[in-house]
């Protein structure tokens, strides 16, 4: 079975029972951000867990290492050119030695529960495609959440996926979703997809006992916080883009992985770059509510 390594203030850290926050690594890497905003998100995220009391714990395979927590003079190279990791790759990454693997948020929580930690923070889920009853096209992502035991802070899912069937397969798999101070699943940019959260929670607290109480132990809890109302973009400019980028998708045979940055491309250009800051801004508010529930299940 796979093991991580974890860095020293990590491997002190879970020993000691104190708050730690796993991060993937793909938002950070070339196949997410563009550089400068990637370096800045690091910075920005590192700084958020540090500022509320826990220890920042990236994840990747490193040299054909899965590796939780990495040292400052590696950051660089989690910068730079990558290939992404979900779930399903680690085993190969680690065999083949892939020079660097950029987690997904399945990889990322597959190796934040080997490792013990109990809260990952990223910026937006994969979910249920639109068009999936035909393609079966749905994110890994969802099982990960659904079978390990971690906490994950989003910003809902991205607009461009069928969020009411993420949200029922959400509850299929027995996921609590929890709405951070706000009663709508939010859609990554925009504050609310327009549906409902099964659950509203105030707290961190509230947050460590859901965790603490949940019916299946090998379960993981969603906690869906909306990005900052200041850098919300409009949602029905974004519906627009969006429709028109999943048309030229479609038009064009684009499928499976490929539609996220072909989407998430057209977004920025649609918004004259506003996407990025966007993206900066949610992902900093989550690693900061990540902070404080990992804060609170030490506790």
């Amino acid at each position: 079975m796979m093991q991580p390594v974890l860095s020293d203030d990590v491997a002190r850290a879970v020993a000691d029972g104190r708050p730690v926050v796993a991060l993937e690594s793909t938002i950070f890497s070339h196949l997410g951000l563009p550089s400068p905003a990637n370096a800045q998100a690091l910075d920005r995220c590192l700084a958020a867990i540090r500022d509320g009391g826990a220890i920042p714990a990236l994840t990747a395979v490193i040299d054909g290492v899965a590796r939780v927590g990495l040292y400052a003079d590696e950051h660089p190279r989690i910068l730079g050119p990558a290939r992404k990791a979900a779930e399903r790759d680690l085993a190969v990454a680690i065999v083949q030695a892939w020079e660097l693997g950029a987690t997904t948020v399945s990889a990322s929580l597959a190796l934040a529960a080997a490792a013990g930690v109990r809260v990952f923070a990223t910026g937006g889920i994969g979910g249920v495609h639109r068009g999936a009853e035909l393609t079966g096209d749905i994110s890994a992502d969802l099982d990960a959440i659904a079978h390990h035991p971690v906490v994950t802070v989003s910003a809902g899912a991205k607009a461009f996926l069928d969020l009411p069937r993420t949200l029922e397969y959400l509850e299929t798999a027995g996921v609590p979703v929890l709405g951070w101070r706000h009663d709508d699943f939010p859609a990554f940019y925009t504050r609310s997809a327009g549906l409902p959260v099964p659950h509203r929670v105030e707290t961190a607290g509230e947050v460590a006992a859901v965790l603490a109480n949940r019916s299946r132990a090998d379960t993981g809890v969603l906690v869906a916080v909306p990005i900052p109302e200041a850098d919300a973009l409009d949602a029905d400019e974004l519906d627009a883009v969006v429709a028109d980028a999943l048309a030229e998708c479609a038009a064009s045979g684009i499928v499976g992985a490929a539609v996220t940055p072909f989407v998430l491309g057209r977004i920025g250009a649609a918004t004259e770059g506003r996407s990025v800051p966007a993206n900066l801004a949610l992902a900093e508010n989550n690693a900061r509510v990540a902070a404080e529930i990992a804060v609170a299940i030490a506790a």
